[in-house]
C-alpha cells in the first residue's frame, strides 16, 4: 500500500511540475517587453510604447505613351514635368510659379507604377513643409491648365526656365 501511495504522489508531482506547456522545447521564449536603461540609470519598460505604423503608400507615378513618347503621368493621367533650372532635388518653383506649375506632392512614399523605375523615385521637402516627389533627382510638377493625358507646355520657357515632360529613364523628353 505504501508503494502505491508513493507512486501516486510521485505521479502528481510530475504532472504539477510539467503543467500545460504547449510551447515546443526548441521554441525560443519571446517577450513583448524590453527594458531600456536610460541616461539617468533608471530602467523603463517599452511594453506599453506603441510602435510606429508603417507609412501609407504615397502618390503613384506611371509611365505611358504620350505625344512625346513614353513619359510620366500621375495615377489619374495628369502629365508630369521637370523644370530645367532645378539641377538637384531642391525645388525652386514657388509663389506664382507654383500656382501655374503645382508640385507633385505626396504624404507617403511614392509608388512606382507600370514602366517607372522605383530606384529613381524619391522625395524632397518644400519650404512650406510639404513633401514633393522627385524622379532622378528632379522635383516633379503638373501644369495647372491641362486635362488628363494632355500636354500643352512641353519645351516652353516660363518662370525663368524650360519645362519638359519627363521620360521613364529620368531625362526630359526631346523638344519634339
Amino acid at each position: 500500500m505504501w508503494t502505491r501511495c508513493c507512486a501516486v504522489a510521485l505521479l502528481l508531482m510530475l504532472l504539477t511540475a510539467c503543467g500545460d506547456n504547449s510551447r515546443s522545447a526548441d521554441a525560443p521564449i519571446q517577450s513583448s517587453a524590453t527594458t531600456v536603461r536610460t541616461s539617468t540609470g533608471t530602467s523603463e519598460s517599452t511594453a506599453d510604447q506603441p510602435t510606429a505604423p508603417p507609412r501609407e503608400p504615397g502618390a503613384q507615378i506611371d509611365a505611358a505613351t504620350g505625344p512625346f513618347g513614353q513619359m510620366l503621368y500621375d495615377a489619374t493621367g495628369q502629365a508630369i514635368y521637370l523644370f530645367d533650372i532645378e539641377t538637384d532635388s531642391t525645388p525652386r518653383c514657388y509663389d506664382d510659379c507654383a500656382d501655374a506649375w503645382p508640385p507633385v506632392l505626396t504624404t507617403g512614399d511614392p509608388v512606382a507604377g507600370p514602366g517607372v523605375d522605383s530606384t529613381l523615385l524619391a522625395t524632397t521637402q518644400r519650404a512650406d513643409g510639404t513633401t514633393q516627389v522627385t524622379y532622378n533627382s528632379h522635383p516633379l510638377y503638373f501644369y495647372v491648365n491641362e486635362g488628363k493625358r494632355e500636354v500643352l507646355c512641353h519645351n516652353i520657357f516660363l518662370n525663368g526656365g524650360n519645362w519638359y515632360v519627363i521620360r521613364p529613364d529620368g531625362e526630359p523628353a526631346p523638344p519634339g
